[in-house]
C-alpha cells in the first residue's frame, strides 16, 4: 500500500479540525487537539493554514492564564466571511428565504406572502436577494410545491397541479446570487427527507395529503425520483372513488371538496366529509405504494392527511399486503429537510475550500 502523502494528511487534518469548530463552534488549539486526536504541532498547522486561506479565525477571546497558571489559550473558530447556504421555499403561502450559516444557524430570515401562483416570478428574485445581501453565499437549496424537472431544476406543469407557477426556472434566477450550484426539488421529497432523519427507517413511503396531493417514495434511505423526477406524482392513480373506479384527484372533484375554480383541495370542507369514503380512496393508493414499492411504513402527511390516521390505518388492515401506518412527526417538513440538505453541502463546500485532496492509491 502506498504510504499517504503529506499533502493528503494535511488535507484530512484540516477537515479533522473544521468538522470539530462546525461542532463545538469554538475551541482552543489544545482543545482542537483533543477533540481531533491530532497532536498539537498537527493542529496548530492545520490552524495557521486554515486562518490563511480565511475558513477560520481567532475569535478574540483567551483562556485564562498567565502568573502561574498556564499559557494564554486562543479561540478559534470558523470566518464570519466562511459562506452560508441559502434555503428557499416556493409554496401557495408565500416565499421564504433563510441564510444558513456552517452552524446550522438561520441568520437571516425573509417572507413574502403571495395571493396566487403567478405572483412567484416575481417576488422570488426579490426575496432572495434580500436574504443574501451582504452574505458570501456558497449553493442554495430550494423547495417548490411543483413536479421539478430533475435535469434542470425547472418547474413542470402536470394536468392538475393545484399551484402552477408556470414555466419558472429556480436555478437561472437565484444562481447569479451565489457561487456555487441550485438544488432544486419538489417540496414532498424534501419532506420525505426530514421525515427520513427523523423515523431511522430506510424504506418507506411519504404520502402527502394536503391541498395538493403527492408522494415519495424513499427507499436504501434514498428519495426515488425517476427518469424525469416526477415519481410520486399519484394524482391520476387509479382507487376507488365514490361512484367507482376513478383517478385519486377525481375523488374530490366528485364530493365536491375542491377550491373553486381549481383542483386543489378544499381542507375545511373535506374535515366534515365522510372518512370512510376518503379513507377507502387513500387505502387504494397506499396498495399500489406497498406493491411497488414494499416500503416498511407508510407515512402520511399535509395538512389534511394525519387527522384521518385511524380511518386509513383501518382501512389499509384490510388489503393483502397491510403495513404499519404513521403520521409524518417533522414540523415545516419541507423547509427542514431543505434547510438539512442545505447544511449537509455547505459543510462539504468548506471542507474542499481547505485545500486540494489527493486519492488514496494502493
Amino acid at each position: 500500500m502506498t504510504k499517504p502523502s503529506q499533502e493528503l494528511l494535511r488535507s484530512i487534518s484540516d477537515e479533522h479540525v473544521l468538522r470539530s469548530l462546525m461542532t463545538a463552534r469554538k475551541l482552543t488549539r489544545a482543545e482542537l487537539a483533543i477533540e481531533t486526536g491530532l497532536s498539537k504541532p498537527t493542529v496548530s498547522e492545520s490552524v495557521r493554514r486554515l486562518v490563511e486561506q480565511g475558513l477560520v479565525a481567532d475569535t478574540g477571546e483567551r483562556t485564562p492564564g498567565g502568573r502561574g497558571k498556564g499559557r494564554v489559550g486562543s479561540f478559534y473558530g470558523l470566518a464570519e466571511d466562511s459562506g452560508v447556504a441559502l434555503v428557499v421555499t416556493i409554496a401557495p403561502d408565500g416565499v421564504t428565504a433563510e441564510c444558513v450559516d456552517a452552524y446550522g444557524d438561520v441568520i437571516r430570515r425573509t417572507h413574502r406572502p403571495i395571493t396566487g401562483p403567478a405572483e412567484v416570478a416575481g417576488v422570488l428574485p426579490a426575496v432572495a436577494a434580500e436574504t443574501v445581501a451582504a452574505h458570501n453565499v456558497r449553493l442554495c437549496t430550494v423547495s417548490a410545491a411543483d413536479p421539478v424537472d430533475r435535469r434542470t431544476g425547472r418547474l413542470v406543469q402536470l394536468p392538475d397541479s393545484p399551484f402552477l407557477v408556470g414555466d419558472l426556472d429556480p436555478v437561472a434566477v437565484l444562481g447569479p446570487l451565489l457561487h456555487g450550484p441550485v438544488v432544486v426539488d419538489n417540496d414532498v421529497n424534501w419532506a420525505a427527507q426530514a421525515e427520513h432523519e427523523a423515523l431511522g427507517v430506510a424504506d418507506f413511503a411519504y404520502l402527502f395529503l394536503g391541498e395538493g396531493l403527492g408522494c415519495a417514495v424513499v427507499s436504501d434511505g434514498e428519495v426515488r425520483r425517476g427518469h424525469s423526477g416526477l415519481a410520486g406524482e399519484i394524482s391520476h392513480l387509479i382507487t376507488a372513488g365514490p361512484t367507482g373506479a376513478t383517478p385519486f384527484i377525481e375523488v374530490f372533484g366528485e364530493l365536491g371538496l375542491r377550491q373553486d375554480g381549481t383542483t386543489a383541495i378544499d381542507v375545511t370542507r373535506l374535515l366534515d366529509a365522510d372518512p370512510a369514503v376518503l379513507a377507502r380512496a387513500i387505502s387504494g393508493v397506499v396498495t399500489a405504494l406497498v406493491t411497488l414499492a414494499d416500503p416498511e411504513v407508510v407515512v402520511i402527511g399535509g395538512s389534511w392527511g394525519p387527522s384521518l390516521l385511524d380511518a386509513i390505518t383501518a382501512e389499509c388492515a384490510r388489503s393483502p399486503r397491510p403495513v404499519p401506518i404513521r403520521a409524518a412527526s417533522v414540523a415545516n417538513p419541507s423547509l427542514t429537510g431543505a434547510r438539512a440538505a442545505a447544511l449537509d453541502l455547505l459543510r462539504t463546500d468548506l471542507v474542499s475550500r481547505a485545500g486540494p485532496r489527493t486519492p488514496r492509491s494502493g
